[in-house]
């Protein structure tokens, strides 16, 4: 039995895949399920959902108990959303004490699917339902608020799919049992038949689990949470195109669930015929799904993605592969390894090997332990896909097509967890649900005023919701003249339009191009007008206005990681912002498909260009002074972010690469479309989201708890100080294992006095010491691992401000000679021990939190060298060693 006390634990099954033998005699034809039931509960008629799936109304059902007209209703939704689908949404049953459905069926593995649309009916508000469910001998829900886990108010109808296994007594009995003073209902049943080894493969597959030997089997039941077309769009369940609709999965994008930005292209060809095999059948996941992959670029360092998981379980992860570009064709065109949670679960994936091939998809499966948080919360399940540099593969790159992971149940039978916290924007807490508590014979009491509280919960939540809902439909109304946001399809330009995005975009704040323009500006965007590559897609220079105006042109590339939420997000944040320190967006262009942002040209290009050189590198290392105003710059556009927008506005990506430098040298902060609207005045201190950013500059408070804040950036502003003052990448695995990440080895380096040891050898007798000083303790305050201890922007200007005048009164005082000739060539000067004084050493007691107060700016006065952080946890959250 497994033990819960451990923290994290990795099962990974021991049935790796042989190379495959390739044969059509040998390969199952797709699957048709041998059990199907549709079971549209509450109606009393036959209806077709938007398959074209018959569903049978319940009302004279032979799974019914003969008594079911007297402890049960049915019923319709009283209003239904445009987003839902009537069957088998529209109608409901509805119970008021233990109600069971009972399905005779064929042993063997079936999909049990439950659809819930939390509404009012006639004599129930779902909203309010509070109930258990259990599937013969597994309870699959306990306490459970349809209500709250709804995915959100946009999408109010969901379905929950679980994988049970049908024995000897070939029958399945659905129990329905309202809480106390509650109530319970279901909207519809599905139960689909599935092969029998698709997910469990027996007794003969064995699974290591530390030093013990565990068996995924038929006892165990599976809840599945998430099943992805990595790389690729949606696949419906009415997709004809593979095997899908013999068990009517359906496939989601995961591009909610990337947690850094520029993490890979996604790639598809549909031209390619997938060689399935006995070891993978055709059933095992339909030919879209291998036919598309999110593959690492160059650029990026790992794959990444995040999940949200119930703690106190174990989860199955199925991982599917193919090869299908014809990149790789032989051993070793790519390698890399599998990380979950920071642990590492395959060491070298080889998609050619393992599949025999191109072209024939293959997949792995682990199991992992995810330890209660004590109170079966949620968590986050990390996964990271990571190049194997040590076998020295020809592509240094990882890909992933498809992903699947399910809940196990636990030792009791058991699926049951606490439900999702009902988040509200600027209104006061509604009251909790009710804690887990110990009570011994008392569990009767418990239950009648758990569910009391919780129905009470519920209810407050429902007014209120309703009420907004209400109120955002009459100001939608009656706000259409007032907005300036208006669909491009019925805006003046759209004569001149074709095939565009159709989302919302600004009609009046920034010019519209036209991609006849665009292909004039870049010579039909000429390779020779590549001024830089990013997860977005190329970004070309531009002339524009009769050759008068040269211009940047961001063209979004159809496979990249970002998409149109990203390009929206952008053109809104930057149309209504305007600031030295920002880049200006001068319009856009969302014509012929194409998706278009056309900026102030940056004549210098990144910062980071300025600061990490390669051997055959023209540019000149910046000095110390202009690396201090151009840091000032950005901190200052930041600031202005943070303060000075109408709203406050998280720009969620803040590094080296997207701080810009004009032909001034001026700083201004660049690539809005990560941003997010921060909490407003006086309301919550976050904004929660999917971590999203670049390895190596995410705040650790943010990845371990998913809620972004203004202190977010001002941890990834900390991290560029560094890069600045060191010039190395923030992230370089050919360094030790403590050297690995910037942040942590610079603060490690800080508190032991040798900072020194670290700084860019270009910087050499360049730095004022009082200067340095400053300037590192600005750095390590605003790496501290918990954001509130953290600095705000306008107390870092403050401080940068200052640091620079350190630096231009040491010159005024010593001479400029003493710290360099001003043509980047720094001056030796014995008189000035520039790094000898130790930096970060500390040798009084000073309390950590104290060198870099929170207070107001007018607070902060000049620290001596002794004044420094002295202590404080290093942080590593590097789950990928190669880092971004």
């Amino acid at each position: 039995m497994m033990s819960h006390a451990l923290s994290l634990h990795l099962l990974l099954l021991t049935s790796i895949f042989s190379t495959a033998q390739i044969s059509s005699a040998s390969t199952p034809p797709a699957y048709t399920a041998t059990d199907l039931i549709l079971l549209n509960c509450g109606a009393s008629a036959i209806a077709n959902d938007t398959s074209h799936r018959s569903w049978d109304g319940d009302a004279r059902s032979r799974y019914m108990p003969s008594n079911a007209a007297s402890i049960s209703s049915a019923s319709e939704a009283s209003t239904m959303d445009p987003s839902v689908f009537p069957v088998p949404y529209r109608t409901a049953r509805l119970f008021h004490s233990p109600f069971t459905y009972t399905f005779p069926l064929t042993t063997g593995q079936k999909f049990l699917r439950l659809y819930f649309y939390p509404n009012a009916y006639s004599d129930v508000n779902a909203t309010q339902s509070l109930f258990s469910l259990t599937a013969n001998s597994f309870t699959l829900l306990r306490n459970f608020s349809a209500f709250l886990h709804s995915p959100s108010l946009s999408r109010p109808a969901f379905m929950k799919e679980f994988i049970v296994n049908i024995g000897a007594t070939q029958r399945l009995d659905l129990t329905f049992t309202p809480n106390p003073k509650s109530s319970a209902f279901i909207n519809g049943i599905e139960i689909v038949s599935i092969p029998d080894k698709l997910y469990f493969k027996g007794n003969d597959v064995v699974i290591k689990f530390v030093d013990q030997v565990y068996y995924l089997n038929s006892d165990t039941a599976l809840e599945n949470l998430y099943r992805l077309n990595v790389g690729g769009a949606r696949v419906a369940i009415e997709d004809d195109s593979g095997p899908t609709r013999g068990m009517f999965r359906g496939w989601n994008p995961d591009d909610d669930y990337i947690s850094f930005a520029d993490v890979g292209w996604k790639k598809h060809d549909e031209g390619v015929v997938i060689k399935y095999t006995a070891q993978t059948p055709r059933y095992t996941a339909p030919p879209r799904v291998y036919t598309s992959a999110r593959f690492m670029t160059n650029i990026s360092k790992s794959l990444e993605w995040g999940f949200p998981v119930d703690s106190g379980f174990c989860y199955l992860l199925r991982f599917h592969f193919c090869e299908f570009l014809q990149e790789a064709t032989v051993p070793n065109d790519r390698a890399f390894s599998i990380i979950i949670n920071n642990q590492t679960a395959d060491i070298q994936i080889d998609v050619i090997v393992f599949a025999g091939g191109p072209d024939i998809p293959v997949f792995r499966d682990y199991i992992i332990w995810v330890p209660d948080d004590g109170d079966r919360g949620k968590q986050d399940l990390r996964l990271s896909l990571v190049p194997l540099l040590s076998v020295e593969p020809r592509l240094i790159s990882a890909l992933l097509n498809g992903l699947e992971i399910f809940k196990l149940n636990d030792t009791k039978g058991s699926f049951a967890a606490a439900n999702p916290e009902l988040t509200m924007v600027s209104s006061p807490p509604a009251a909790p649900l009710p804690p887990k508590k110990n009570s011994g014979g008392s569990s009767v009491i418990y239950a009648v005023t758990g569910s009391a509280i919780g129905v009470a919960a519920v209810l407050a939540a429902v007014i209120f919701l309703i009420f907004r809902r209400r109120r955002r439909m009459k100001d939608s109304a009656t706000s259409v003249t007032k907005s300036s946001w208006v669909p491009l399809s019925t805006g003046s330009r759209s004569t001149a339009r074709t095939s565009g995005s159709g989302i919302s975009l600004p009609s009046d704040l920034c010019r519209y191009f036209s991609i006849d323009e665009i292909r004039t500006a870049t010579r039909n965007f000429d390779d020779n007008f590549v001024i830089g590559k990013g997860g977005f897609g190329n970004v070309y220079k531009g002339l524009i206005d009769n050759a008068a105006t040269t211009v940047a042109i961001k063209r979004l590339n159809p496979n990249s990681s970002q998409g149109a939420r990203e390009f929206l997000t952008e053109i809104e944040m930057l149309s209504k912002l305007r600031h030295l320190h920002l880049v200006s967006l001068i319009g856009y262009c969302d014509d012929d498909g194409e998706m278009i942002l056309v900026y102030d040209y940056m004549a210098h290009g990144t910062l980071r260009d300025h600061i990490i050189h390669t051997s055959d590198d023209a540019n000149s290392p910046l000095l110390w002074k202009q690396r201090l105003q151009i840091c000032l710059g950005a901190a200052k556009g930041l600031d202005y972010l943070h303060t000075g927008a109408k709203h406050a506005i998280i720009h969620r990506d803040v590094k080296s690469t997207n701080i810009l430098l004009d032909d001034k040298w001026v700083a201004k902060v660049s690539d809005f479309g990560l941003s997010k609207v921060g909490p407003a005045a006086g309301g919550q201190t976050h904004v929660s989201t999917v971590v999203k950013g670049s390895f190596g500059y995410v705040d650790p408070e943010y990845w371990r708890r998913q809620q972004l804040t203004l202190k977010s950036d001002v941890y990834s502003f900390g991290v560029v100080l560094f890069e600045v003052l060191c010039a190395r990448a923030v992230i370089n695995t050919a360094l030790p294992k403590e050297q690995v990440n910037l942040g942590d080895w610079a603060k490690l380096c800080y508190r032991k006095g040798k900072l020194d040891q670290i700084i860019d050898p270009n910087l050499k007798d360049q730095i004022a010491p009082e200067c340095l000083s400053n300037f590192a303790e600005i750095a390590v305050a605003c790496l501290r691992d918990n954001g509130i201890d953290r600095p705000s922007m306008n107390d870092i200007v403050w401080k940068l401000e200052f640091a620079l005048q350190l630096q231009v009164s040491a010159e005024s005082r010593d001479g400029a000679a003493a710290y360099g000739d001003g043509n980047g060539n720094g001056a030796v000067n014995p008189s000035l021990p520039l790094l000898g004084m130790g930096i970060g050493a500390s040798n009084t007691t000073t309390d950590y939190d104290d060198t870099f107060s929170r207070s107001k700016s007018s607070d902060f006065s000049t620290s001596s060298s002794s004044e420094k952080l002295k202590s404080g946890d290093v942080f590593s959250e590097i789950i990928n060693p190669l880092g971004r």
